[in-house]
């Protein structure tokens, strides 16, 4: 007997704290106005963590993920969480998320590829799953961005928020979701995004002992997004034989409205193809794809026998980016 061999997306669910923080309340200590954070990124509010850490934001995404399907947690063989703002370098978030969630059989770990993460992690978690025994994997996007934001500095404090989501993953008799996949690395380029940098501490080294904060240099990292997403997307299309009038939607890192307004332009797509929830929640980070793409779900935009073809596409620090391109039942 052939064992089965596809991999579709069974379940998504999401998590966001509950205190929301807008554009106006961030003028009490910043120098700054509503206006001007719209103007130049699309968003309205942002969900800030009051003292849920990442991990606990991922074990309640988690959790919403499995809410009304019969999975039994210990039918899952793989747990990936992505994050750069992790609880502690150990133990792992996803570690925390298994034993919350008692996925007594699963491996688990986490990855730090930025706002790519999500991405990433589906990119192995698919692999992997296929070459598994058991036939679930669980992919979650989590992050407490408030941690690492200098909230001091204009230029980045307005931009974040904090979120989980994630989807799970199944190996059945089915349909292939994932068609074609285009990852990339370019790490001469790290300098414009970098967070929690720590030098070295031990007695025969001077250096401090603490954690930086996050820093960016938007310019380039705008300028790198514009050219390298497109091409991306494209690349995805033409490995699967596929027109971009076939496409659905088109996901993006939720990171700036006006990058997405900026790629339906170069792309020559209708803005109405780029579903966007940036207005809401800030830049999540690798939270940003799960989250949008549960609410897509709860509304029944995608998922639930719609038979659509749908492009995921992310960048973020390292610098990396990466596109999914999936036919969804």
């Amino acid at each position: 007997m052939i064992k089965p061999n596809t991999i579709s997306i069974k379940a998504t669910g999401s998590y966001v704290p509950d205190h929301c923080v807008s554009n106006d309340d961030l003028t009490q200590w910043l120098d700054t106005s509503h206006d001007w954070i719209n103007k130049r990124t699309g968003i309205h509010n942002r969900r800030l963590s009051m003292g849920e850490n990442t991990s606990e934001l991922c074990i309640k995404a988690g959790q919403n993920v499995l809410k009304g399907t019969s999975v039994d947690p210990e039918d899952i063989g793989l747990i990936i969480v992505a994050t750069m703002t992790p609880d502690s370098q150990s133990p792992s978030v996803a570690s925390q998320v298994q034993a919350h969630l008692k996925a007594a059989n699963a491996m688990s770990f986490d990855l730090n590829a930025a706002c790519s993460g999500f991405v990433y992690g589906l990119a192995v978690a698919e692999k992997m799953l296929r070459h598994m025994t058991l036939p679930y994997a669980l992919v979650i996007g989590g992050e407490v961005m408030s941690k690492v934001v200098d909230w001091s500095d204009r230029s980045t404090a307005v931009l974040f928020g904090d979120g989980a989501g994630g989807v799970l993953l199944e190996k059945a008799d089915a349909k292939e979701q994932f068609i074609s996949e285009d990852l990339h690395t370019n790490g001469d380029k790290g300098h414009a995004l970098v967070s929690g940098e720590k030098s070295v501490s031990n007695p025969l080294v001077k250096g401090e002992n603490n954690l930086g904060q996050l820093s960016m240099d938007g310019r380039e990292i705008f300028n790198f997004v514009t050219k390298a997403i497109p091409v991306s997307i494209q690349t995805v299309l033409d490995s699967a034989g596929r027109q971009m009038e076939e496409v659905d939607f088109i996901l993006l890192h939720q990171a700036n409205a006006r990058i997405i307004e900026i790629m339906a332009k170069k792309l020559n797509c209708p803005l109405d193809k780029f579903p966007t929830n940036i207005e809401h929640y800030g830049n999540t980070s690798a939270a940003s794809l799960p989250i949008l793409i549960d609410e897509l779900a709860k509304e029944k935009t995608i998922l639930n026998g719609n038979k659509q073809t749908i492009i995921l596409s992310a960048f973020g620090g390292g610098l990396t980016w990466g596109t999914l391109l999936l036919e969804l039942n």
